[in-house]
Formats: structure tokens, sequence, C-alpha cells
């Protein structure tokens, strides 16, 4: 049985269920949504058996900090805090968007796919990049490197030109300029509290005519978290977010085919503290 503190599952009565994500339940009520994140964690495209304890508390409170701070830049999706308690602190009531499809990623260092692409092509996602770069490099700018869900679920990187095939060019400019707009100045505002974004992603639909932004932001599961006081690059960083869990699972030698196996107590219990620490650092508080 798994601890209170871990919610793996919800069923709210008097809601109808939208569906389950690998994180999220979703639930619907007339015009709006409510979301509801869980303890689930997923690691190599499989939803484990342990959750980790806080961690859908730690991702909407992170959530709910950017979407305050970033207000005066882009409209978002919430609606209310105001939430069935046995959910309360881990989820929020928030506006039926149209979602475009397309995950808009800002990247400030050479990281995961894109320094796979970099090392084949010299480019990430059709952008040349300077020759001689090392993983974790910081970038001369920040990119703009957009990707699409692709049929196995896996997110697919493509280039500006094809995004703007999908969306129309006057909508994939805007959410360019707007993507990288809101990376820099978070990326500035954590780098002062001693964390690097070194790369996210946003979600963003259109709500009464605006493009408008939803989903999870800038939290560590969207997005790549290094302290800032371990950077070194030149091979993969410290982060926060599932860095134990996927250590652990390439220890175990898992073949990454179903079933997933459950993790030992320790690795969940640093797992939390790791999702718990990037929330003290960046907000300030803690949960």
């Amino acid at each position: 049985m798994a601890p209170q503190n871990v919610v793996l599952e919800t069923r709210l009565a008097g809601l109808k269920l939208r569906g389950r994500g690998k994180v999220r339940d979703i639930y619907e009520d007339g015009a709006r949504l409510l979301i509801v994140a869980t303890d689930r964690i997923s690691a190599f495209d499989y939803i484990l058996a342990t959750g980790i304890p806080d961690k859908g508390r730690v991702l909407t409170q992170m959530t709910l900090f950017w979407l305050d701070f970033l207000r005066d830049v882009v409209p978002n999706h919430l609606l209310s805090t105001d939430v069935p308690a046995e959910v309360a602190g881990r989820s929020m009531w928030v506006k039926r968007c149209e979602m475009i499809e397309i995950e808009c990623v800002a990247r400030g260092y050479i990281s995961g796919s894109g320094w796979k692409d970099y090392q084949r092509t010299g480019a990430v996602c059709g952008i040349p990049l300077p020759a001689g770069l090392r993983e974790s490099d910081a970038l001369p700018e920040p990119i703009f490197t957009p990707a699409t869900k692709a049929q196995s679920g896996h997110d697919e990187n493509i280039s500006f030109e094809r995004t703007a095939e999908l969306i129309g060019a006057d909508l994939a400019a805007k959410l360019r300029d707007l993507t990288l707009s809101i990376y820099k100045r978070a990326a500035d505002y954590a780098r002062a509290r001693g964390i690097i974004i070194a790369d996210t992603k946003f979600e963003f639909g259109i709500f009464d005519g605006k493009i408008t932004l939803a989903d999870e932001v800038l939290t560590p599961d969207s997005s790549r978290f290094w302290p800032a006081d371990q950077y070194s690059p030149g091979g993969a960083q410290p982060s926060y977010d599932k860095q134990y869990v996927r250590d652990y699972l390439e220890s175990i030698h898992w073949n990454k085919q179903p079933p997933a196996p459950a993790l030992p107590g320790e690795v969940a219990a640093r797992t939390s503290e790791k999702y718990r620490e990037a929330y003290r650092a960046l907000t300030g508080k803690s949960l």
C-alpha cells in the first residue's frame, strides 16, 4: 500500500474524468477543466509503480508561482485554486483553451536531444551552432527549438520552417518570440537564485482569440534545472529532476519494457527532496 502522502490516482465524485496523462488527471466541468498533478513519475516513457512524495504539489505550486511571475508578459489559463479538498495544493481550475499542437522549447544550453542533434549535424532543429561546443555549454543566445508529438508519443524536434507550415508563419513567429522572452526572463530570475534553467518547454493555447500560456510552467518535469554552483560544462550536469530515478533504473539494467519496476524508498525520498529543493530555491518558500 502506498504511503498516505503519495497520490497515484484520483477519483473525484461529481466531476467527469476527461483523461489521465503520465502525471496529470484532468476533469471537466462545463467550460472549465480541473488539472490535478498526481505523484506519478515516468521514466523512459513508462509510468513507474512508485510515486514520489509531494511531487504533484511541487509541480502545481511552482506553476502557480511562475504564472503569477509572468502575468504581465502573457495571459494564462488559470481560473481558480478553489478546488476539492482532497486535491488541494495539487490542482487548479483552468480555462478550456484551444491548444496549439506544438511544444515550444527554449534552449540556453546544449544538452539532451539538442546535444544529440548537434553531435550529428552541427545544428539543433536546423539552427546552425558554433563548432566545438561541449555538452552543457551555454549557447551564444537562447534558441527556439519546437517539437511536435509523433505517433509513438515521443516529442519530435522540428525546424521553425516546419512549424510555420503546420500552424502558419504569423503564429509560429509569435510563439517563437514569446517563448524566448519568457525563457530569458525566467532564466535571469532563476540564475540569481542559484539555478540554471538549461532548457524548458511551454504549451500555449488560444482563448478568446489570444495566445494563452497553459499546462505546467517551468517545473522540474518540463525543464532542465541545474544547480549553478555545480555547473561544469563538458558532460551531463547534476539536476533537480528525475536524475536519481534514471540512475537507479540504469543501475539495475532494466530493459525499459513493461512492467516498469518499483523504486526503493530511498530513491523516491531523494527524488522528492530534489523537487522540494528546486521549489525552495526559486520561490523562497517551503511546501
